[in-house]
């Protein structure tokens, strides 16, 4: 797309609680983007919220509405096992692709996504966590060496809004792939390896826990070994008896530590310890919603030619951990990478 055209034209597949939540309030209120059209399995529920969010087109599947030719990119929030399906679709139909996480169920479904002609060019996957202004603050930092070498992360996301009354499709394994490990767990652990610039993994123990009457784990913990002799300890959960919900990360350097949420920063200067923390501008937005403007912004330079995209393979990886942390819980041992 040429960077001087207007507007970029955007499409959505699927109408659930992300795209309500927060692609179609932040596409709907974007500069420089045209909301042309929506489209779900459930076609009133499409229409409603085509409606509310002055949407003028609903397409009767997802084929249609990936070919109309005013469409330049297309957010895919469908249900996980339809994402493979989907971004391979819009891909060959020439369109610019931001799938939500995860990309695919499989590592083997991520690598025939990303062998489709055009996804080195088109594709951009969800990780909004990496958006957050804390964590962009804090990658130079790790990425930089100023905390020294990592050699130990924590992270994890205490929930306990999910899995209460009747079972959605994220707690259908064949639909989602799995429970809070593939949900929660997938971001955290993406984040964790992101902000370590995706060293590669050795070897991973996991073990899950899954409530009577669920399809699917409602809490996982997993410890990932990577070269380097670092260490991720991720812990999730959808079963968390509290009041509020707990997300967190920290890591050491053999020069400094850090943490997440809110941003703390230390680092050894001159033999002493310093807090290096940088202020945060301060925001109307929550973390959340902030993330995933920041998110849209980027995939929107990316269609308009004025950044350059990388091609989402580490989710080939991140794929692969998960898939060797099933395996790992239900074996009852290591599983080497």
């Amino acid at each position: 797309m040429s960077p001087h055209t207007k507007s970029v034209r955007v499409g959505v597949l699927g109408t659930g609680a992300i795209a309500q939540v927060s692609h179609l309030p932040i596409l709907s209120r974007m500069r420089g983007v045209e909301l042309v059209g929506l489209a779900d399995a459930d076609r009133a529920k499409a229409k409603t919220i085509a409606q509310r969010f002055g949407v003028p087109r609903v397409a009767a599947s997802a084929e249609e509405l990936l070919g109309w030719d005013d469409l330049d990119a297309v957010v895919i929030c469908t249900p996980s096992h339809l994402h493979q399906e989907h971004a391979i679709a819009a891909l060959e139909a020439g369109k610019y692709v931001l799938c939500e996480k995860p990309l695919a169920l499989t590592s083997a479904g991520a690598e025939q996504i990303l062998a489709t002609p055009g996804a080195d060019q088109r594709l951009v996957v969800g990780m909004n966590q990496r958006f957050r202004a804390d964590a962009l603050t804090l990658k130079p930092f790790v990425s930089g060496g100023e905390l020294g070498d990592i050699f130990y992360l924590r992270t994890g996301w205490f929930n306990r809004r999910i899995g209460r009354g009747r079972l959605s499709w994220r707690q259908r394994r064949a639909r989602a792939g799995g429970g809070v490990l593939m949900d929660l767990g997938f971001q955290m652990l993406d984040l964790a390896l992101w902000l370590l610039d995706y060293p590669e993994p050795k070897r991973v123990v996991a073990h899950l826990h899954r409530t009577p009457g669920m399809e699917v784990e409602d809490s996982a913990v997993l410890l990932l070994y990577l070269e380097g002799h670092r260490v991720i300890n991720l812990e999730v959960t959808w079963s968390l008896q509290s009041t509020r919900e707990r997300q967190f990360l920290s890591l050491l350097g053999s020069a400094g530590s850090a943490s997440l949420s809110p941003l703390d920063v230390t680092k050894e200067l001159d033999g002493e310890l310093h807090d290096v923390t940088p202020p945060l501008s301060a925001s109307r937005e929550n973390q959340y919603t902030a993330s995933y403007r920041q998110e849209m912004l980027n995939f929107m330079e990316i269609v308009r030619g004025e950044r350059a995209p990388t091609a989402p393979r580490e989710q080939v990886t991140l794929l692969k951990v998960i898939e060797a942390a099933y395996r790992s819980a239900e074996e009852g041992r290591d599983i080497a990478l």
